[in-house]
């Protein structure tokens, strides 16, 4: 796989850097770092036009230049300016022009530190995009050498969800990672409870609760059946009175990497979140990792089909 990696022209941001390397070493993946200029702004005189478009080029390689100087020993990456009519497109047209990619970009500057932020181009990719999308929280950083240790698949135990959960196990099979499901439950505290309980409301959450642990188990059970399995398996729910709460319910460590699927009603070939799923990606405190539904079942066809690792 090839990533590709958003670099702001005149930005320092880091996150993304750190992301692409622990997805990088950890699948062996090539590298592209990219920064999209303006195919033409501001309008007016053709000398003074290109004067402008040289001084943009000449910024981003200024920010590729220090993104490259910034790469651990063990990552290499080449760098490349592509001209493009946003950040969003030109970083969709840079991933298409590889067999394989995925794009990797950072949060938005005004997002919770630690959490998944979007910003306009990230926005926009997360409706566009027709290869996965990773995102890193907002001042992610990973320590040298690390690599993925556990791949989260969010599970909302719908059937179209299927692919993602086998997609997920083949990646954590692949990169010698532990899988993990995890569902959210969101439960609202109710402004009073005199005269009517909130009896009804709690009985309704753990009906979900074990309905969701027993989709979760099938899903385990299927993944078991697969030719290369995770070390480790697991199923988990968060709770929370806010999806934050409900978040940060489940464990995280570094290394941690979840996983969204696109929306069923989204196109096919494309990312394309619901409003749950883009609740998960905007309170998460791990990078994230959006698959687009086709993409998502081509990931369970190889890892129906990948060989099993050891003896």
């Amino acid at each position: 796989m090839t990533l590709v990696v958003g670099i702001k022209p005149g930005g320092s941001e880091r996150a993304p850097l750190h992301l692409a390397c622990m997805l990088a070493r950890s699948r062996g993946d090539d590298v592209v770092l990219c920064a999209v200029v303006p195919l033409s702004w501001p309008p007016g005189l053709a000398k003074v036009d290109a004067e402008y478009r040289a001084h943009l080029d000449g910024v981003a390689r200024d920010a590729l230049e220090r993104a490259h100087s910034r790469l651990p020993e063990d990552v290499s990456a080449e760098s490349v300016v592509h001209h493009a009519r946003s950040a969003a497109a030109g970083l969709v047209e840079l991933a298409e022009q590889h067999e394989d990619a995925a794009i990797v970009v950072g949060s938005s500057a005004a997002g919770v530190f630690g959490h998944v932020s979007l910003g306009s181009a990230s926005g926009r990719l997360l409706h566009s995009s027709p290869v996965p999308v990773a995102l890193a929280p907002r001042g992610y950083r990973c320590k040298p050498g690390l690599r993925v240790t556990r791949v989260t698949a969010a599970f909302g135990g719908a059937g179209e969800l299927d692919d993602l959960v086998v997609a997920a196990a083949g990646v954590a099979a692949r990169v010698g990672a532990s899988l993990r499901i995890a569902s959210f439950a969101v439960r609202a505290r109710p402004p009073y409870t005199s005269g009517i309980g909130s009896g009804p409301e709690a009985e309704l959450i753990e009906q979900w609760s074990t309905e969701i642990e027993a989709a979760a188990r099938k899903a385990l059970d299927e993944v078991r059946d697969l030719p290369a399995v995770p070390h480790e398996l697991d199923a988990v729910v968060g709770y929370g009175e806010d999806w934050d709460e409900a978040l940060e319910y489940v464990e995280w460590d570094q290394g941690d990497v979840l996983v969204v699927g696109s929306s069923s009603i989204g196109p096919l070939a494309r990312v394309f979140l619901g409003t749950r799923a883009t609740k998960i990606v905007r309170h998460s405190p791990v990078p994230v990792m959006l698959i687009p539904r086709g993409a998502a079942a081509e990931l369970a066809r190889e890892a129906e089909q990948q060989p099993a690792s050891g003896p």
